[in-house]
Protein backbone atom coordinates (compact mmCIF):
# COMPACT_ATOMS: atom_id res chain seq x y z
CA UNK A 1 0.00 0.00 0.00
CA UNK A 2 2.85 2.40 0.82
CA UNK A 3 4.50 1.74 -2.55
CA UNK A 4 1.26 2.52 -4.39
CA UNK A 5 0.88 5.80 -2.51
CA UNK A 6 4.51 6.71 -3.25
CA UNK A 7 4.02 6.01 -6.98
CA UNK A 8 0.94 8.25 -7.04
CA UNK A 9 2.74 11.06 -5.16
CA UNK A 10 5.74 10.95 -7.50
CA UNK A 11 3.42 10.91 -10.52
CA UNK A 12 1.73 14.07 -9.24
CA UNK A 13 5.18 15.62 -8.77
CA UNK A 14 6.03 14.75 -12.39
CA UNK A 15 2.85 16.52 -13.53
CA UNK A 16 3.88 19.61 -11.54
CA UNK A 17 7.33 19.49 -13.11
CA UNK A 18 5.81 19.22 -16.58
CA UNK A 19 3.95 22.45 -15.84
CA UNK A 20 7.28 24.03 -14.84
CA UNK A 21 8.89 22.82 -18.09
CA UNK A 22 6.10 24.33 -20.17
CA UNK A 23 5.50 27.59 -18.27
CA UNK A 24 8.91 28.05 -16.61
CA UNK A 25 9.91 31.66 -16.18
CA UNK A 26 13.47 31.08 -17.37
CA UNK A 27 15.32 28.47 -19.39
CA UNK A 28 17.49 27.32 -16.45
CA UNK A 29 14.29 26.64 -14.49
CA UNK A 30 13.11 24.44 -17.34
CA UNK A 31 16.41 22.54 -17.40
CA UNK A 32 16.22 21.90 -13.67
CA UNK A 33 12.64 20.70 -14.07
CA UNK A 34 13.69 18.29 -16.83
CA UNK A 35 16.44 16.94 -14.59
CA UNK A 36 13.97 16.48 -11.75
CA UNK A 37 11.61 14.64 -14.11
CA UNK A 38 14.43 12.24 -14.94
CA UNK A 39 15.09 11.63 -11.25
CA UNK A 40 11.39 11.07 -10.59
CA UNK A 41 11.17 8.64 -13.51
CA UNK A 42 13.96 6.61 -11.95
CA UNK A 43 12.01 6.60 -8.67
CA UNK A 44 8.78 5.48 -10.36
CA UNK A 45 10.54 2.63 -12.17
CA UNK A 46 12.28 1.58 -8.95
CA UNK A 47 9.00 1.60 -7.02
CA UNK A 48 7.32 -0.35 -9.80
CA UNK A 49 10.12 -2.89 -9.58
CA UNK A 50 9.57 -3.16 -5.82
CA UNK A 51 5.80 -3.46 -6.30
CA UNK A 52 6.15 -6.24 -8.89
CA UNK A 53 8.95 -7.94 -6.87
CA UNK A 54 11.27 -8.26 -9.83
CA UNK A 55 14.78 -7.23 -10.83
CA UNK A 56 13.86 -6.85 -14.50
CA UNK A 57 13.76 -3.05 -14.38
CA UNK A 58 17.23 -2.43 -12.98
CA UNK A 59 18.75 -1.93 -16.44
CA UNK A 60 15.99 0.53 -17.29
CA UNK A 61 16.77 2.50 -14.13
CA UNK A 62 20.43 2.73 -15.14
CA UNK A 63 19.53 3.76 -18.69
CA UNK A 64 17.16 6.51 -17.56
CA UNK A 65 19.74 7.79 -15.08
CA UNK A 66 22.51 7.92 -17.66
CA UNK A 67 20.31 9.61 -20.28
CA UNK A 68 19.05 12.13 -17.74
CA UNK A 69 22.61 13.01 -16.71
CA UNK A 70 23.81 13.38 -20.29
CA UNK A 71 20.80 15.52 -21.16
CA UNK A 72 21.38 17.80 -18.19
CA UNK A 73 25.05 18.23 -19.06
CA UNK A 74 24.20 18.97 -22.70
CA UNK A 75 21.55 21.56 -21.77
CA UNK A 76 23.90 23.19 -19.26
CA UNK A 77 26.71 23.39 -21.81
CA UNK A 78 24.31 24.84 -24.38
CA UNK A 79 23.12 27.49 -21.93
CA UNK A 80 26.68 28.40 -21.00
CA UNK A 81 28.34 28.50 -24.43
CA UNK A 82 25.53 28.40 -26.99
CA UNK A 83 26.85 25.21 -28.59
CA UNK A 84 26.96 21.62 -27.43
CA UNK A 85 29.89 20.28 -29.44
CA UNK A 86 32.95 22.49 -29.83
CA UNK A 87 34.80 22.23 -33.12
CA UNK A 88 37.97 23.99 -31.94
CA UNK A 89 41.00 22.38 -33.54
CA UNK A 90 44.42 23.70 -32.69
CA UNK A 91 46.62 22.92 -35.68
Amino acid sequence: MVVKIAIVCISVAILGLLYRVIKGPTIPDRVVALDAIGINLVAVVALTSIFLKTNAFLEIILLIGILSFIGTVAFSKYLEKGVIIDNDRDN
